[in-house]
């Protein structure tokens, strides 16, 4: 009965926050489950030929790559294995041309701003200039109140658990708390607030009414 409640008050929060999205000129949709999330996604990422994705925990969760490779789509995702640091690169630069770029979102503001932590820079950047398309897609469990605590959630909850399922010897990973650190590994370098839709790019934002990645 729990669930039916969180459900419920993840709708509300989830209507408003695309309420706000639109006010800034992101196409934002709000989808009820996972299943139709990704029939949502898979059609609209399948109008491009070549589709980048960020390291992507959500995208995954949702059988994106291998489902838009089964139709044939060329796919950049700088997470298969066996690649040398040559070809990693490649890939990354890739996603900042390709024909539609899936990721996520660290942080989303009800009152319409997405909030971002990245350590390379290469998805922050095509997420904000370069591809034809961006397709945002993120769980309500990232949907927070406002920009302040959509960049608290980065700090206190995304980071550490990102750090810690890359088993990053950073200090988060170990204690579950941000200490600002500065050793080699960190991940959270550089970050970026949407405060509206980049002028060039079109975005769109899928909404799930679940919980994913982190």
């Amino acid at each position: 009965m729990g669930t039916d409640y969180q459900a419920w008050l993840w709708e509300k929060s989830g209507e408003r926050c695309v309420e706000n999205l639109k006010k800034h000129a992101f196409d934002a949709h709000l989808i009820p489950s996972k299943d139709e999330a990704r029939s949502f996604v898979l059609d609209m990422a399948s109008r491009y030929e070549t589709i980048g994705f960020g390291g992507s925990a959500t995208a995954r969760e949702l059988g994106l790559l291998d489902a838009l490779r089964a139709r044939g789509k060329t796919v950049y995702d700088h997470w298969q294995p066996g690649l040398s640091r040559e070809q990693d690169m490649e890939i990354r630069l890739a996603h900042g041309t390709c024909g539609c770029f899936v990721c996520s979102a660290n942080g989303i503001a009800e009152t319409g701003e997405i909030v971002n932590v990245d350590g390379a820079g290469n998805r922050t950047n095509a997420m904000s200039f370069g591809p034809k398309k961006v397709v945002i897609v993120a769980g309500m469990n990232k949907v927070t109140p406002d920009l302040d605590s959509a960049l608290r959630r980065v700090r206190e909850v995304a980071g550490p658990m990102r750090a810690k399922s890359l088993n990053m010897p950073t200090p988060c990973a170990e204690t579950g708390q941000c200490s600002d650190c500065n050793v080699p590994q960190r991940i959270c370098r550089i970050t970026t607030i949407l405060h509206r839709r980049p002028a060039l790019t079109d975005i769109s934002v899928v909404l799930v009414n679940a919980s994913l990645g982190f």
